[in-house]
């Protein structure tokens, strides 16, 4: 199934796109919670991607496409990618449904062992914690989000850093002295920097 094109989806795109990459910069990177991030976003590697259809199969179709060309592109220029899908899967559990369908696409086209999947949703809540729990933020994207990540990186960056496995437990740390009212403020703060880069002609 196809979605018919808007002509508004083009200045959405850029202000979804803009969003995502301020929330890369303040949160991932800023607060430190991927330590591995920076280096691809500084190196221009990470693809951001704005999938604007409202049909799940349209954007499990795209995940593929997005998969064959991560792992057909040298990792000099492409290291991994967001795929950013604001219209479906807004439902955290029809999302966390959705995504054992995408690690079945995965395992498909042949990819495990060298692709992985990380998820991003607004609503991210682990198994086991409340919806406020601060761990739920570490996780927590302006829009539903899939994340490909090749795993020869993300091994090489395991190993690069010093107590990977103590990532996990410092970013909740993060997220408890941020408190809600820091995270609010770092969220509009994204907001603002996508307003001021899309009024700037940026994308």
């Amino acid at each position: 199934m196809t979605d018919r094109p808007r002509a508004e989806d083009g200045a959405e795109a850029r202000r979804v796109l803009a969003e995502s990459r301020a929330w890369v910069e303040r949160a991932v990177i800023g607060l430190n919670l991927c330590p591995f991030a920076r280096a691809a976003e500084a190196r221009g590697r990470i693809r951001y991607v704005h999938c604007a259809s409202r049909d799940s199969e349209v954007l499990l179709e795209r995940l593929r496409a997005e998969m064959r060309r991560l792992a057909e592109t040298d990792p000099a220029t492409h290291e991994t990618t967001l795929i950013v899908h604001p219209h479906v899967l807004q439902d955290f559990l029809d999302y966390n449904d959705f995504l054992d369908r995408a690690e079945d696409a995965l395992d498909a086209l042949g990819y495990a062992g060298t692709l992985q999947i990380a998820s991003f949703h607004p609503d991210y809540q682990f198994a086991g914690t409340a919806p406020d729990d601060p761990a739920n933020a570490t996780n927590r994207s302006p829009y539903p989000t899939l994340h490909l990540l090749r795993e020869d990186s993300v091994g090489r960056a395991v190993e690069a850093f010093p107590e990977a496995e103590a990532i996990y437990e410092r970013n909740i740390e993060t997220m408890e002295r941020l408190g809600k009212e820091g995270w609010d403020a770092l969220r509009q703060a994204c907001r603002e920097d996508a307003r001021r880069a899309v009024e700037g002609g940026a994308d």
